[in-house]
């Protein structure tokens, strides 16, 4: 399994998407419930490769909007585990907005999730093995 850092520089997720005006609100930027979503899903992928056990979120941090993402842009989404206990696990998540037709990149949105390993039960477990 290697070790912790290695597992946790293994389940590092990335997840591009290109922001369609099926996507975005009146003001035709990404509507702030589509990006927690994608959010949420690529730090689920995340704690999910770090751990392979059944995990489901169980708070979110602050997170923080620092610029609209207008129709038209690229998107990448980055996931990362930041920190480790007996049964969950945080997630960072980095939104990267890119123009399609430029090389400007810049951090758009950025925030927390933390996930708990559960059972069939939907008891908490160890998220993993070697750390009971």
């Amino acid at each position: 399994m290697g070790t912790l850092e290695e597992r946790i520089a293994k389940s590092e997720t990335r997840i591009f998407k290109a922001v369609f005006p099926s996507t975005t609100n009146h003001y035709d930027t990404l509507f702030g419930g589509t990006a927690l979503h994608l959010m949420d899903e690529v730090a689920f992928i995340c704690a999910t490769r770090f751990s392979r056990k059944k995990v489901v979120t169980i708070s979110t941090g602050q997170i923080d909007f620092k610029k609209a993402i207008p129709a038209g842009t690229l998107i990448e989404l980055v996931a990362k585990v930041i920190s480790v206990g007996r049964t969950s696990c945080k997630i960072h998540v980095d939104i990267f907005m890119e123009q399609m037709y430029s090389e400007l990149r810049e951090t758009v949105v950025s925030g927390t999730f933390s996930f708990v390993a559960v059972d069939e039960n939907k008891k908490p477990v160890p998220v993993l093995d070697d750390l009971d």
